[in-house]
């Protein structure tokens, strides 16, 4: 590749990083210090407050943001991808030879993802309101608009996605560099007017205000966070644009303009202390207020998207895992594997948003109920990536100690400052994340019942290849699925006892889903000759891959076993579950299970096998 491609390649991730990656992050200012002085545990707007705030909120965005998870958690890529999921499926890797350690690590791992369903929800609510609220700033008699313009932006916002994003994302990068110059501008303005709030920058201040007014300090902790909001993102989307823009982007060009803004809001109440109804607004001219409403509504929309985008992501690798039944996975772009939209996932997402808007009516009210989700997410990823620097990078127990010790007791600060605003919003995103957390765990441990009592039932297949010798065969090729890699399916046990015919070929077909995002095509597949024209294929998949069996089957003609989807037909085994009497789980969960199963997406319509040449055959099943 020529150095002018290299080039090009990198300013188009750079675009694209600073468009989809800082959207949450990036409109933290609209609301975050406003919070921490007149929320729900308001602060006297003086000197002394200003800059101990001010360094505080500038040190846990350097802690959090620059050191843990920009420095050090994307090194622990799984293989390129980042996120809650990808890493826990790398620490499950690295613990696997211990089953205590290893259910604990999924147990967090699962929690985490759990808590990102809370905050994907809470994001667009609290994002496109506290934007729309500019309107306020330019005429309080526009107040009683707010409601109804920030439902339509997310209406619009949440029935657009089965179209796909691609056009729309095109967009998004061109419009966040211009919010971020000028949050950067605008915060610039105002230091040069009160350059002495730099002094916030040395952390003596964050230091005298933690010990001079240390409950003080301990509720404002609850607000604060919320200049950190997002900054999960970073690593959750190292796998679309790679280590090296986000690390660029972030040092070189967002966070600059963040700490400017911060530091901008703050110069300016310690000349108007009044300016707290709203800093944000107040720092732009007069004249520049409803541009700015504007693009901090568009800045509001684009952090909205990214983590729905992130929701749809993390529906699919819970289908891949294992954690959730098959559902409706659409693919929208066919340059772009990650672009997809679920469709359960998106009308859920948008009926949550709606509630939380109707239910809290403003931004204020939210805040309380956002950070619980951050806090908690933060504080699981401290734990998962300790398993990584003490197993996979070794390193000296003095520094592993040290750095998972601050790292640890920081989340703890910030997540008990928010345990206190539980009652006033913060049960919101926590009951999301144990309802969550319950379906997922269920169907996990319902689908390891259900094989384990599959495998108790499966003949060995050397007894069916030795006893089939006398029976008749029919053209064409037989696909039986098959969740078990050894033993007959029980699809083929029921042809052979109702039809009393095989097919000329028969191939035992079964998909795994690996815990690495991508799987290489030369490795995807494998074929076993089982002799006496039976074969066992095993399938590959990545957990950010959505599986198709008939193009997959396509590679096998150059390992000479070549297939004709018009002489193949494939047989499922539908499971007809029944609970048992002494039942492998909880009854109430094992009646979970059973109504997540029946809703399940079809196995045929999920791994793209045309209807046609599809055969279903029951099996009724006690768990």
């Amino acid at each position: 590749m020529s150095g002018h491609q290299t080039k090009q390649k990198l300013s188009t991730l750079v675009l694209g990083a600073i468009g989809v990656v800082y959207g949450d992050i990036g409109t933290s200012p609209l609301y975050a210090l406003k919070e921490t002085f007149a929320g729900h545990h308001p602060l006297p707007v003086i000197e002394a407050n200003i800059l101990g705030v001010l360094s505080i909120m500038f040190w846990t965005i350097m802690l959090l943001v620059s050191l843990k998870y920009v420095a050090i958690i994307m090194r622990a890529d799984n293989r390129g991808e980042g996120g809650s999921l990808a890493l826990l499926a790398l620490v499950s890797e690295l613990t696997k030879e211990n089953p205590k350690l290893s259910w604990i690590v999924m147990i967090l791992g699962v929690f985490a993802a759990a808590l990102f369903y809370g905050d994907s929800m809470i994001t667009p609510a609290i994002s496109v309101l506290s934007a729309v609220e500019g309107l306020k700033v330019i005429a309080p008699s526009l107040e009683h608009y707010i409601i109804p313009i920030t439902l339509i932006i997310l209406t619009t916002l949440f029935f657009v996605q089965k179209h796909g994003t691609g056009r729309m994302g095109l967009a998004f990068g061109p419009i966040m560099v211009a919010w971020f110059t000028i949050l950067g501008i605008l915060g610039l303005i105002s230091i040069a007017q009160h350059p002495h709030v730099l002094l916030a920058l040395s952390p003596t201040y964050a230091f005298h205000f933690l010990v001079d007014a240390p409950w003080l300090a301990f509720l404002a902790l609850g607000s604060v966070v919320l200049a950190v909001t997002g900054g999960e993102a970073l690593y959750t989307d190292m796998g679309h644009f790679g280590k090296y823009p986000i690390r660029l982007t972030w040092f070189g060009f967002v966070l600059p303009a963040l700490v400017l803004n911060y530091f901008g809001q703050g110069a300016m109440l310690l000349d108007n202390p009044a300016a707290i109804a709203n800093p944000f607004y107040l720092l732009a001219p007069e004249w520049a207020l409803i541009p700015m409403v504007l693009l901090a509504t568009a800045a509001a929309v684009i952090a909205s998207q990214a983590v729905i985008s992130g929701a749809f992501s993390v529906a699919n690798q819970s289908v891949q895992m294992g954690f959730l039944p098959r559902m409706e996975i659409r693919q929208t772009s066919d340059q772009a594997q990650g672009q997809i939209y679920v469709p359960l996932t998106n009308w859920t997402l948008y009926l949550s948003v709606i509630f939380l808007v109707l239910t809290f009516q403003n931004s204020s009210n939210l805040a309380a109920a956002y950070g619980i989700a951050v806090t908690g997410t933060m504080m699981i990823d401290t734990l998962l990536i300790s398993f990584v620097i003490v197993m996979a990078w070794r390193w000296s127990k003095w520094l592993s100690a040290l750095t998972i010790g601050t790292f640890f007791l920081v989340d703890l600060a910030y997540f008990s400052a928010n345990a206190l605003k539980i009652p006033q919003g913060g049960w919101f995103p926590l009951g999301i994340a144990l309802i969550s957390f319950t379906v997922l765990t269920t169907w996990k441990k319902g689908r390891k019942l259900l094989y384990a009592e599959i495998s108790r039932q499966t003949v060995p297949m050397e007894l069916v290849i030795s006893g089939v010798d006398d029976v008749m065969r029919v053209d064409g090729t037989a696909v039986f699925l098959t969740s078990a890699r050894e033993g007959a399916p029980s699809a083929m046990l029921h042809n052979l006892k109702h039809n009393q015919v095989l097919h000329e070929r028969n191939v035992l077909l079964t998909v795994s889903v690996e815990d690495q995002p991508y799987i290489a095509d030369d490795e995807r597949l494998t074929i076993k000759d089982l002799t006496n024209n039976f074969y066992r294929i095993s399938l590959r998949y990545g957990f950010m891959e959505v599986p198709d069996i008939p193009l997959a089957l396509q590679t096998c003609t150059k390992k000479g076993l070549p297939f004709d989807m018009m002489t193949t037909s494939f047989f499922i085994s539908r499971a007809m579950i029944v609970s048992s009497p002494r039942p492998g789980m909880a009854q109430w969960r094992e009646r979970l299970f059973l109504i997540m199963s029946k809703n399940a997406m079809n196995a045929a319509d999920f791994f793209k096998i045309p209807v046609n040449r599809v055969i279903e055959m029951g099996t009724r099943i006690e768990i």
